[in-house]
C-alpha cells in the first residue's frame, strides 16, 4: 500500500469474472498518518473506500479484457466496523452484483485478522480509456500486482 500515491492493492489473491480477492499491507510509516491522527495513527475511512473501489476496478478491469476503464460513481451503505493502524494485512474482496448499459455495481468488503473492518455497496461507469497513458498505466499497475493482462494489448 502506498497510500500518498493511492496504490492501496499491493497482491491479488484470485481473481475471476465475477470476484477478486486481494492483500493490501498498511505501511508502517506513511504522510497520512501525520495527520490522522498524531499520536495515533489510523488509515482514514476514505482511504479504506479507496481500497475496496480499486478491488472493484481491477476485477471490472479483468472482466472487460482491460479494454475499458471502471470510474467510481457512487458508494452506498459505507459500514465501518474497526480501525485500521500502520502495518496491517488487509483481506480485500469484491464481488459483482450486476453490470450494463455502462455501468457495475460491486460490494467491497474488508477484513483482517478474520475480523470485518467495513464494507459498501459500489457503481461504476464503465467507459473507453480516455487517453492512451491511462490504459497503459493501469495495465502496468495490475501486472504490479499480480493481475494478469492479456498479451496482445500494448502497454
Amino acid at each position: 500500500m502506498r497510500l500518498e500515491y493511492f496504490q492501496m492493492i499491493d497482491r491479488v489473491v484470485a481473481v475471476t469474472r465475477e470476484s477478486l480477492r486481494a492483500e493490501a499491507i498498511v505501511p508502517k510509516a506513511s504522510p497520512v498518518f501525520e495527520g490522522h491522527f498524531p499520536g495515533h495513527p489510523l488509515v482514514p475511512g476514505v482511504l479504506l473506500v479507496e481500497t475496496m473501489a480499486q478491488a472493484g476496478g481491477y476485477m471490472l478491469l479483468h472482466r472487460q479484457g482491460f479494454v475499458r476503464m471502471p470510474f467510481l460513481a457512487s458508494v452506498k451503505e459505507a459500514k465501518f466496523r474497526s480501525f485500521v493502524g500502520p502495518s496491517t494485512l488487509l483481506l480485500v474482496e469484491a464481488d459483482l452484483v450486476h453490470e450494463g448499459s455502462g455501468y457495475a455495481v460491486a460490494t467491497g468488503k474488508i477484513s483482517a485478522e478474520g475480523k470485518r473492518i467495513c464494507d459498501a455497496e459500489l457503481t461504476y461507469r464503465v467507459l473507453d480509456f480516455p487517453a492512451p497513458d491511462l490504459a497503459t498505466a493501469m495495465r502496468t499497475q495490475a501486472r504490479r500486482i499480480g493481475l494478469a493482462v492479456p498479451d496482445d494489448l500494448a502497454g
